[in-house]
């Protein structure tokens, strides 16, 4: 085929009906160029200057072609290659194509949507991901000179116990991971929460508004991560997929949409996710993590805690976007100075909440035993079992001053 046939058919298919005629970045370019169902758009990258078939069947779904005609198309003409040798090429490409659509959606259900993943499964991933690298950013702690590292000897928190420190050093490590959108982790904890908030069924594109409607600031909620790295889904997650914290969760989102006291929910979780940080690097955890020989299960707690003593603050006190910076200030205050009695408020709250729901289950079972009617017995929560493996580090960061604004 020489360079006029190619051209000519390069038109044909920029020409074509969903093809050519897509304003980059419309909503049909991303329908047609979307890798599976977690929206890895492959757009075209012909240029004039790069003219050939091998560039424009990299560029355009194999099943694209082979539904429009256009195999026959490009194939027409070709003397030096037999109508044998191109169906096999276009058999091989094809099959590349499935192979990356497969290996880009991970672990799918009967419908083809991404599976949901739990808290225990994507902290497996992290705990056995080559994590060595970050070893060399960690600071586990604040550093204290003089006067201050002596009054902290003194008066400060208890140090973290030798047997857990590799636990604290693998929450740093998470905290420098950045979303990748080659992991399928990555993406199922992403879906998950998409989900888990809205309600939705089936998967959603990786790039697009509907992550603002979570609270991102932009089409990609990656951007949003580097104060707290990975760190910031995990606890998001975490909270969706526990049973007794996620009516939480759908409470503080729903306040998130409110037509006044609205606020980006994924961007506070990230700002409530960086004071559970400095709170461990500053030792304010050390004490809890000791008495439970845990730190990843108290950080949890203790984000979940510190979201819910915020979302108290912005109902009660009817707060609006302007002040974000003053009550994000006031509960890291608080929560720092205060995370025992932060988190026996959290526990509090999840048992009267468990309480009132077995009190209306109570009446109602009671309303169907004078009907005639017997209804099953509600099952016990949860246990909230989290399994230890592995180590990684976190960047340091500097300590804030003044007002604290959304990040």
């Amino acid at each position: 085929m020489d360079g006029d046939q190619l051209c000519r058919t390069k038109e044909k298919v920029l020409n074509f009906p969903g093809i050519g005629n897509c304003a980059p970045g419309s909503l049909q370019e991303q329908h047609s160029y979307k890798n599976g169902l977690l929206g890895l758009c492959l757009r075209p990258q012909v240029t004039d200057d790069a003219c050939n078939g091998k560039t424009m069947l990299k560029s355009i779904p194999i099943s694209t072609l082979k539904h429009n005609g256009l195999l026959q198309s490009l194939t027409a003409g070709g003397g030096e290659r037999t109508h044998d040798e191109v169906t096999l090429k276009m058999l091989q490409a094809e099959a590349e194509w499935e192979a990356l659509e497969t290996a880009q959606r991970g672990p799918t259900d009967a419908t083809g949507c991404t599976l949901l993943i739990s808290f225990n499964e994507a902290l497996q991933h992290f705990q056995t991901a080559d994590l060595y690298e970050y070893r060399k950013n960690i600071q586990p702690i604040v550093r204290r000179t003089g006067f201050s590292a002596i009054t902290h000897f003194l008066f400060g928190p208890p140090r973290l116990h030798k047997e857990l420190q590799e636990e604290r050093d693998l929450v740093f490590a998470i905290a420098q991971c950045s979303l990748d959108n080659n992991q399928k982790v990555h993406i199922r904890v992403l879906q998950t929460i998409y989900k888990k908030l809205t309600g939705a069924k089936f998967d959603s594109a990786r790039y697009g508004t509907h992550w603002e409607q979570l609270g991102f600031q932009g089409e990609d909620p990656g951007t949003d991560l580097r104060g707290t790295g990975f760190l910031g889904l995990m606890h998001t997650l975490y909270m969706v997929m526990d049973l007794q914290t996620l009516p939480l969760a759908r409470d503080i989102y729903k306040l998130s949409h409110h037509p006044t006291q609205n606020f980006p929910f994924c961007l506070m979780s990230i700002n409530i996710t960086r004071i559970a940080i400095q709170a461990l690097r500053e030792e304010c955890l050390s004490k809890e993590c000791n008495r439970r020989q845990q730190v990843i299960a108290v950080l949890n707690d203790f984000y979940v805690a510190a979201f819910l003593h915020l979302y108290q603050i912005w109902k009660t006190q009817h707060k609006t976007i302007s002040d974000s910076g003053f009550v994000l200030k006031e509960v890291e205050t608080f929560a720092k100075k205060n995370p025992k009695q932060l988190l026996k408020k959290l526990e509090t709250y999840l048992m009267e909440r468990q309480n009132g729901m077995v009190l209306l289950t109570d009446k109602v079972s009671l309303s169907a035993n004078h009907a005639g009617m017997r209804l099953k017995p509600t099952s016990a929560a949860n246990t909230k079992e989290i399994n230890f493996m592995g180590v990684c580090e976190l960047e340091p960061e500097p300590e804030s001053e003044g007002e604290v604004r959304l990040i």
